[in-house]
């Protein structure tokens, strides 16, 4: 049998694989020669200037007095450069967008799996191609520039990655720190020979990152007056180091500066998707071989920001992110990067008509060369034959064998069962579509005997039911945080465990010291979690950080969560309550809002069901020997106990797969990239850590699949069905859903709809996959048995 497993896990680990294989690979392509524009170019040297999160509306916008956040910026738009929106693609995040910037391409597909650290694959970029470099920022940008540096020409000055603390009192000091370090820069090369032999060549390239305004958007939000603060304080020092630089140079003529941003930012501060406000980013560029303001009368623009930034008579010229790279390769004349898509934008060139027409030559050639390397590539690696159009058969004899053979009364289940999977997929489009599946499962008792049989059972599911089928028609981002939701959940939680330990405390024959102890520790756990996130929250409005007692009073209930249910007698409602309540103490500290009310709902509808399968089964030929409050979890299944399976087992297993999909969507887990908010985190840390957030958000969605596996072999026990049959058939289900999505899978179009087809395959065969996890992890959490005194207890069935 393991065998069969094993092989069975092997197989599934091959196809989850194979979409990699078949639908990504990197795009990028080596071995063009590199190509720039013969000509003597406008620029001895570039000031890049990145402020990392800055929207365009809130730089270019009025305030409220009339007056404009950027002063300095405004009048370069008015009397020096060019000015438009930089047009950034999905993710809009740091990495991806940097890398357009200064690379010229957008995401590499196959970067799905590497996260913000790297690119899976060595590409070209303007850095690269310069003579010398000098860059200022985060060390997470800096670094992904600077690898793989062979001509040591590529000099970088980072702050620690501890200061990017979204908690800390005053965040401009990342963009401050910048500042400081790039005026003491030019103040000592003054007496620095080496330094100033390399300064006064040409090809050079100043990098400054500016990470404060995100900090500040992710942890004020974009509308708030530290947003708008820190907007002030980049414009006036951008005015003093155009100052400065100016100066070294002695007023030479020969700076070039652009100033933009990666990513724009929704107004609750996230970013990753593809709504306007992320994707409008700004673009500023002046000095050497930057076009000068043009007036112009009228402009046409599908938008109304020309009027409502009081900008409508200075020319307007947008362009995509990734045109910046060709636009600063041919200002200062280095190669044009060898992996670029940017189409330079030759409006904004004060140069001759022969240089711009020089630059758009060997743009296009450079293109060009990708191309003819990739077509080279697929010929010599590729059999002619394997490009054939492959044809799917049609399954039409299968078919007519099930008409044949198989009575109408299977196939009227047969297509219930059918509708019933593509409405678990339609759920991975429309959320909506799982309330209508809650609806109707709140029907089920009504049109079944159960509804004579336990009346107050079914009424309690058809609540239940209506209650969890709330939490899919929620915003899934948008949301503002609500921390007296997440207090509410916590005092329903205790206000539910005094009832359990009152009706515990009656049952006088197995209610003994130690389950009062252990009932009692979990319902503290509980209050410590609701003052930890009350006492954090009002921390971090005053600005104060968040405090070091909140922090190891969070991860202390953290650790406690994984050892305090194995405390608890195994008797099957007591296990499950305590699993509850240690879930829920951590799932409080990882909630911001309504979401913390989703797993008491949830878990709620899970006691439920396990006593309508129990009266389900009662009603067939099957006899049931226990009643619920009686049985008990055990490590080893008695065989001999288990029965045949029947036709009302595939609903069975079909309701374990709508409540995982329940549990992962309910609140909107991953449904898009920007609903990550690290404000949910915030009670466990607040300094940038993406490891660790990203495994607090990993188990914060794995507390629902939990809850519902755990119920699940409550399921088991109560129907005497055996585990690995009921196993086998929810993966059945589960491999029919992944079926679907293979084909759904996009390598083509924006990276939202790339991504979205993507983890729509990955979520439903990571479910097939981790199913065998979440299974030994459930079995796990319902059969072992711990004690505090270091003696087992024994218990009365």
């Amino acid at each position: 049998m393991l065998l069969y497993v094993a092989l069975g896990l092997l197989v599934h680990l091959v196809f989850f694989a194979s979409i990699f294989d078949i639908y990504f690979t990197s795009p990028l392509v080596h071995g063009m020669t590199p190509r720039f524009t013969p000509l003597p170019p406008p620029a001895k040297r570039l000031m890049l200037f990145v402020a990392d999160g800055l929207r365009a509306d809130k730089l270019y916008e009025l305030d409220e007095d009339g007056n404009s956040r950027a002063p300095f910026l405004r009048n370069v738009i008015m009397n020096e450069g060019s000015w438009g929106i930089s047009h950034t693609h999905v993710p809009t995040e740091s990495r991806p967008g940097h890398v357009a910037i200064i690379a010229g391409f957008y995401e590499d597909v196959s970067a799905v799996a590497k996260g913000w650290k790297e690119n899976p694959v060595e590409f070209d970029s303007l850095l690269n191609e310069t003579r010398y470099t000098w860059s200022w920022g985060s060390p997470d940008i800096l670094a992904m520039f600077a690898k793989g540096d062979s001509g040591n020409h590529i000099f970088t000055d980072s702050y620690d990655a501890s200061s990017e603390d979204f908690g800390a009192h005053d965040v401009t000091k990342l963009d401050t720190w910048v500042f400081d370090h790039v005026k003491e820069f030019f103040h000592a090369a003054r007496n620095n020979q080496s330094l100033l032999s390399k300064l006064n060549g040409d090809r050079i390239v100043f990098f400054l990152h500016l990470l404060g305004i995100d900090t500040n958007g992710h942890a004020h939000r974009p509308t708030s007056r530290e947003y708008s603060d820190n907007i002030k304080l980049v414009d006036k020092e951008l005015k003093e180091i155009e100052a400065t630089v100016k100066d070294f140079y002695g007023n030479d003529g020969k700076t070039a500066f652009v100033f933009t941003a990666d990513h724009g930012m929704t107004d609750w501060g996230s970013h990753g998707a593809g709504h306007p406000l992320e994707t409008c980013t700004p673009f500023i560029a002046w000095g050497a071989g930057i076009r000068l303001p043009q007036k112009v009368s009228a402009q046409n623009f599908d938008d109304s920001y020309l009027q409502e930034w009081k900008l409508e008579n200075w020319k307007r010229q947008d362009i995509n992110q990734a045109d910046v790279a060709p636009l600063m390769a041919a200002l200062i004349g280095v190669p044009f990067p060898l992996n670029s898509v940017g189409i330079i934008p030759v409006d904004m060139l004060n140069t001759s008509d022969l240089f711009k027409a020089e630059s758009m030559f060997t743009n296009a050639v450079q293109i060009l060369e990708q191309f003819k390397v990739k077509m080279t590539q697929k010929k010599e690696a590729t059999l002619s034959f394997l490009f054939t159009p492959f044809k799917i058969p049609v399954i039409q004899g299968f078919v007519t064998v099930l008409l044949a053979f198989r009575p109408w009364c299977f196939l009227g289940y047969l297509l219930l069962f059918i509708l019933g999977v593509e409405v678990l997929v339609l759920s991975f489009f429309y959320r909506c579509t799982l309330t209508a599946g809650l609806v109707a499962f709140a029907a089920w008792p009504l049109i079944t005997p159960l509804w004579t049989r336990a009346k107050r059972t079914s009424l309690s599911w058809i609540l239940f039911c209506f209650l969890l089928a709330v939490f899919p028609l929620l915003p899934v981002v948008g949301r503002e945080p609500d921390i007296f939701l997440v207090v509410g959940a916590g005092l329903l939680v205790l206000l539910l465990s005094l009832f359990v330990v009152t009706s515990v405390i009656k049952r006088n024959d197995s209610f003994i010291n130690e389950e009062l102890v252990l009932h009692l520790l979990q319902m503290l756990s509980i209050v410590l979690s609701v003052c930890v996130v009350y006492g954090t929250h009002k921390s971090l409005l005053e600005k104060q950080g968040l405090p070091l007692l909140n922090q190891i009073v969070s991860w202390t209930i953290l650790a406690s969560s994984f050892v305090t249910p194995l405390l608890s007698p195994p008797v099957l409602f007591d296990r499950l309550f305590s699993i509850l309540l240690a879930s829920m103490s951590t799932y409080l500290l990882l909630s911001t809002g309504c979401e913390a009310l989703f797993p008491l709902v949830l878990s709620c509808l899970m006691f439920v069901w396990i006593h309508l399968e129990q009266e389900t089964l009662q009603q067939s030929a099957v006899s049931c020997k226990q009643k619920v409050s009686t049985i008990q979890f055990a490590c080893n299944t008695d065989m001999t106990q288990c029965r045949d399976l029947y036709l009302d087992d595939i609903r069975r297993a079909f309701f374990l797969v709508f409540f995982l999909v329940t549990a992962f969507f309910g609140t909107g887990n991953i449904a898009s990239v920007n609903s990550f908010d690290p404000s949910s985190v915030y009670c466990f840390l607040t300094v940038f850590s993406p490891f660790k957030m990203g495994a607090l958000i990993m188990w914060k969605i794995l507390i629902p699949f939990v809850l519902v596996m755990c119920a699940f072999e409550a399921v088991q026990l109560t129907t005497q069905l055996s585990s690995k049959s009921l196993f086998l058939m929810v993966i059945n289900i589960s491999d029919i859903m992944a079926l679907h999505f293979f084909f759904l899978i996009k390598d083509y179009g924006s990276w939202l709809d790339i991504g979205t087809s993507i983890s729509h395959y990955v979520i439903v065969m990571s479910m097939t996959i981790f199913m065998v996890f979440l299974n030994c992890l459930a079995q796990m959490l319902t059969t072992k048995k711990l004690s505090l005194c270091g003696r087992p207890k024994s218990h009365v069935t």
